[in-house]
Parts: structure tokens; sequence; C-alpha cells
């Protein structure tokens, strides 16, 4: 579907230049992991606060953990659900479920109750792995108690710390660690694996097998579950390394994005596991602590959001932080906003580069070059063997009109099987040309000459100003040029001449004094006349999603709410 010559101002199809569809022979996450344990057997899988684990040792213990599944009755298909921060024992959750023949659900340990029950019953987790810590047992224990699920397991923190760290948590650790109830349907992660008997083999194909269900973020309406292949997955991981010039070099990635999200799941996880690097785990975000890891490890890469990267620039260790190992770091999950971008390179002299990606493609579907002519505001070229098209936004069964921007479509060979349960969204969200099936993202780009992509804005996001369709992240990159504006959200609120107008809401820096009135006086001077904004917000803190990035839904449904 590549394009030739074209004289129009950007493209309506584009292919990677080097799309080598049939490179990507059909791989399973269990041979993926198991290639990668005898090439590196003794080599560091995780580094977790100093405790490391070679990959042999998470290796043996994922199959101890699949015979254990097994002597459960857990066959093939079956759902085992991971409600867990990035913790050592994860690796092994996730490959034993995998070597079982299981399909690994992820929960966010920030969930409800009820949303974690939810999201069990809906797709039909049997088993379900979590942590004695306060913020995660007693949920799991009320979702184990008012639903379907069969097993908990629970795995102890002491136990993957280091020794003088494990040693005051079993001596002092109430409150930061509990003991599981003693019951029937809740065993600790110790009883369950089997050691003396291999786990029986499983024959996979990896592409009709579900390797995982991902449950969308949700910031555009229900969470919905994108079923993934063992191919899916391990095609992006190889997607990932292809275009990384560093791949054969030392490799140890700082494991701060959580790991139930799709973004980690395939820079994080897949892709250091198939190159044989090291994950230097953190279970939550913290600025000071992602900067000690990053000085302690040596670490290469960090892989983040926006708002995370702006963190570490506003902290005050930043300064005597040794970022000499730091070669490149990928942002994805919203907007770089290029002073970030530009501060971040010149403060740890690392690149940051931006990339695009669903979880309905397995993680990642575009990425600037890690070196060489990136452009700013661009998510860059196609991943190879990654087909895109511009639909017309109002009928997406046409191609957008040339020089018009249209809805960015996919096809390539990390886009899901469809929704879990869900044919009417299926329906919905895939289109066909003659016998190809593209994904529709929601997200309207443009494509130029050189194939470089650039996201204008989600569909849903746009707001009708007196007839005309203004896109809000366009008035957001005109505020963040403002020296005195940390962050800023556009939404569009009522209005009884116009229909919507655009309204900002906006963080400040440090130091900063200017008031709302003002800035909007500076912002309608540099917008058009449809996008000049009602007013300027300027707030404490603005909401974001679970993984750090800002949250434009949760913020239309507060400011409705008022």
């Amino acid at each position: 579907m590549n394009v030739g010559n074209v004289t129009e101002p950007w493209r309506t199809h584009y292919a990677h230049p080097c799309a080598w569809d049939q490179q990507f022979a059909p791989m399973a996450m269990t041979e993926l992991f198991a290639d990668s344990v005898a090439a590196h057997p003794d080599r560091a899988l995780s580094d977790f606060y100093g405790r490391t684990t070679s990959y042999a040792k998470v290796m043996a213990e994922a199959r101890a953990f699949a015979a254990g599944l097994q002597a459960r009755g857990v066959v093939k298909g079956d759902r085992v659900g991971l409600f867990l921060p990035n913790v050592p024992v994860y690796l092994a959750a996730y490959f034993g479920a995998l070597i079982a023949g299981a399909t690994v659900v992820n929960f966010s340990p920030l969930y409800t109750a009820t949303e974690l029950e939810a999201q069990v019953a809906d797709s039909g987790t049997r088993l379900l792995v979590t942590l004695d810590v306060p913020a995660l047992l007693p949920t799991a224990l009320a979702v184990l108690k008012g639903s379907a699920l069969e097993t908990l397991v629970v795995a102890r923190l002491a136990d993957m710390v280091p020794w003088w760290q494990g040693l005051a948590l079993r001596v002092a650790g109430k409150g930061k660690v509990m003991p599981a109830p003693r019951q029937p349907d809740v065993t600790g992660w110790n009883d369950l694996l089997i050691w003396n008997e291999p786990p029986k083999p499983v024959a996979i194909d990896p592409m009709r097998d579900l390797a995982l269900i991902q449950y969308t973020g949700g910031t555009t309406g229900t969470p919905k579950g994108a079923m993934l292949t063992h191919q899916n997955l391990t095609a992006n991981a190889r997607q990932i390394e292809s275009i990384d010039p560093h791949k054969n070099e030392r490799d140890v990635i700082v494991g701060v994005l959580p790991f139930f999200h799709v973004f980690a799941n395939a820079c994080v996880l897949n892709r250091t596991v198939l190159n044989g690097g090291t994950i230097a785990m953190l279970p939550r975000f913290n600025a000071g602590q992602c900067l000690k890891t990053v000085s302690r490890t040596r670490a290469t890469s960090m892989p983040g959001v926006p708002t995370m990267y702006q963190a570490l620039l506003d902290h005050p260790d930043v300064a005597k932080t040794d970022f000499s190992s730091l070669l490149v770091c990928i942002s994805g999950g919203a907007p770089l906003p290029p002073p970030v971008k530009q501060q971040f390179k010149t403060v740890t002299g690392a690149n940051l580069v931006e990339g695009y990606g669903l979880t309905e493609t397995a993680g990642v579907v575009c990425s600037n070059p890690f070196e060489g002519d990136e452009r700013s505001g661009s998510i860059g070229h196609p991943f190879p063997g990654t087909h895109l098209l511009l639909l017309d936004k109002e009928d997406p069964a046409k191609d957008a009109p040339a020089g018009q921007p249209g809805e960015l479509a996919i096809m390539g060979p990390q886009v899901m099987q469809g929704y879990w349960n869900l044919p009417d969204a299926d329906a919905q969200v895939f289109v066909m040309r003659g016998d190809q099936r593209w994904l529709r993202t929601g997200d309207v780009a443009t494509i130029d000459a050189e194939g470089y992509i650039r996201i204008v804005d989600r569909i849903k996001d746009m707001i009708a100003v007196g007839g005309f369709k203004v896109f809000p992240s366009q008035i957001e990159v005109v505020l963040l040029t403002h020296p005195g504006i940390k962050e800023a959200l556009v939404i569009g609120v009522p209005d009884t001449y116009r229909g919507e107008s655009p309204r900002a809401f906006v963080t400040l820096k440090e130091g900063a004094t200017e008031d709302g009135a003002a800035l909007a006086g500076w912002l309608n001077a540099r917008v058009g006349k449809h996008e000049k904004v009602d007013a300027v917000v300027v707030r404490e803190s603005l909401p974001k999603t679970m993984v750090g990035k800002l949250d434009r839904k949760a913020l239309r449904a507060e400011v409705a709410a008022r």
C-alpha cells in the first residue's frame, strides 16, 4: 500500500519503506522467553532495589508456577489475572501462565473492588495473583468473596526485596504487609509452586491463541478487553527491537511504567526480554527514586509519559544525577511538549523520542528514529510491517480527501483480534477495504510526503465552535510555549451563541505568577478566531490517568458536574 511520488501536501496511504511483513514469522511468547533464557541464563532479568534475579531463575520459577496451575486444573485458554505492581513475581507469574497455556489478564493495582470485580467477571478470570500489601490484598479478598473467582494466590513482598529489607518486613512490617487469611480458596505463592515435576507441554498456535486480554484505559468510554495473540506481542517486540540502534549493547531499562499497561508490556517487558536486557523495577513512580535508580544501575533507557519526564526535570536531585549511561528514552501515552523534550536533552544528554501506540495494537505503531532525522511534534514513521490509512472523518467507508486530515487506521501484525465478548464493538472499530481489515484509532492525523505522522487530535475531543471544528491539542501546543505554563488541557464548554467554546485549564511552573485573565489575553492573541478561549483557569493540578497522562475525559466530567 505504499505510495510512490505524490503531489498532495500529505498522503492518505503509507507503509514503512522497509515493510517486511513476511519476516515476522509466527512466534509464541513462550518461545521468545525460552530463547532469551537459553542465550543469557546467568544474566539478570530483574533488579529490584538491588536484588537481582537471573533469566534462568525466573524461568525455573515460571515453570514451577505453570505446573502448579495445571495441578489446580488450569487448562489452555483459561484466564489467569495479575493484580500486581512492578515486582519480580510478576515475571514468573506472567511467563508461567503462558507456559501453562493460559491467557494473562492484567488488572491495575489502583482499581477499586468494584472495578476489579467487573473486569474479573467480564474476562472470566479463574485465578488471581496479588501481593500481601494493604493496598491490594483487601481489594482482592473482597472480589474473591463476591465473584466467580476460584483462587487467590498471594505472594510475599518480603521474599522479593534485598535480604535486609525482607528481614525488616518480617519483623516489623505491620502496616506495610499483611498476612493472607487461611482459607481453602487462598494460597501462598510459594505453596502453589511445584518444583519436582515439570509442567505438561502445551501446543500454542501463535496466530490464534490469546496471550493477553488487555483492558483499554477507558478514557473514551467503558474499558474493553483487547484480545492480543502470542504473535501480536512477539511481533511488536520484534518491531520495537528492529529500530533500536543500541539493541546489541548493554541494556538496562528502568521499569517504572506499570506492567499492567500495554505501553510497559511492549516497551519494557517483552522488548527487554527479547533483547536479553535487565529491568530495574520500581513499583510506583517517584521522581527521586527514579533518579537514584538511573544512577545506581547505570540505566540505558527509561520509557515514560511526558508528565514523568517533567517531574524528573523539576526534582531537586536532577542536578546531581549521573545520566552518562542513558542513551535514549521513549515518550508515549500523550503528546510530548517540545520544551520538555528540549530540556530533557539538555539536562541528561539523552534523546527523548516520541512514539505512538494503542492497547489495540499490542503497544506501539510508530516512533521517531532514535537517531537521525527526528521531527518535533511528530510521532515518526510506522514500524516495519505496519500500514497506515487516513479515513474520511465523517464517513470511514471513504478515504480522507487529498490534502485533508483524516482518521488514522492501522493494519499490521500487532493489531488485536478484536474485543473480548464485544462483537458489536468490533464492528465499529474495524473497517474493511477489500479483504483487508483496518483498525480505526479515533485519532485525526496527517502523513507528510516523507512519511512522518502527526496526530492532530481525537475525533471525540474536537470542539464544535459555530460550525467549525477546533482541535484542542492545537491550542494546548500554543499554551505550552508560554514560559510560565507547566501543563495544559483544553475542553469544550457550552456556549449559547457558538454552541461550544474552548476553555483552557493549566498548571504553572514554580515561581510563575500569571493569572487566568492575563494568560487568556496572551493566548487569544496567538490563535485563530474560532480557537479563542472563553477563559484560562489556573489550577494546582490537572486530572491524570493511572499511568500519569493528562485525562481530558475526567476533566470534562468534573467541569460538567460543577
